[in-house]
C-alpha cells in the first residue's frame, strides 16, 4: 500500500537542479564559458557565457561580466553586468545589475539596484537549439 516505485527516485532529464553543486570561490578569477546542469555558486569573477539548467547564485563577493547568462533561477548578491534571462531571477538587497532582463518571476530586495529593462514572459527558453550532432552531449566546462 506504501510501497514506494523504485524509478520514481531517479532523476527525470530535463529536471532543474535547485541546489549549488559547485562553486566558484573568493580569490578565483575564470574566463570562459560554463555550460551544463547543476547549481553553481560564485564569489570570485567570472567573465564569458553561462548556460545552466539549474540555478545560479552570484554571492556578494561575486563579480561576474557576460553578453548573456541563462538559467532556471539566477539570484544576485553580487555584481553582473550583462543580459538574463531566467524562470525565476532574484536581486538581493546588496546586488547590482547592468543589463537587460527576461523572466517568468521577478522579486527584489530593499535596496537591490536594477540598470535595464525587465520583460516578464510566460514562459522562457533557457537552452537554445543544439547545434552540430544532437548524440554530442552539449558542455563546455
Amino acid at each position: 500500500m506504501f510501497k514506494k516505485n523504485p524509478s520514481s527516485n531517479q532523476p527525470q532529464s530535463g529536471t532543474t537542479i535547485e541546489r549549488v553543486t559547485s562553486v566558484l570561490g573568493p580569490g578565483i578569477n575564470w574566463r570562459g564559458n560554463l555550460r551544463g546542469a547543476g547549481g553553481i555558486r560564485i564569489e570570485g569573477t567570472f567573465e564569458g557565457e553561462i548556460q545552466i539548467r539549474g540555478m545560479v547564485v552570484v554571492g556578494e563577493t561575486g563579480r561576474v561580466t557576460c553578453m548573456n547568462l541563462r538559467a532556471n533561477t539566477v539570484v544576485i548578491a553580487g555584481t553582473l553586468r550583462g543580459n538574463i534571462t531566467a524562470e525565476r531571477l532574484e536581486i538581493r538587497s546588496t546586488g547590482r545589475v547592468w543589463g537587460d532582463v527576461s523572466v517568468v518571476s521577478f522579486s527584489t530586495e530593499e535596496g537591490a539596484f536594477l540598470r535595464g529593462q525587465v520583460r516578464m514572459e510566460e514562459k522562457v527558453i533557457i537552452e537554445p537549439p543544439m547545434q552540430g550532432n544532437p548524440n554530442i552531449p552539449y558542455s563546455n566546462f
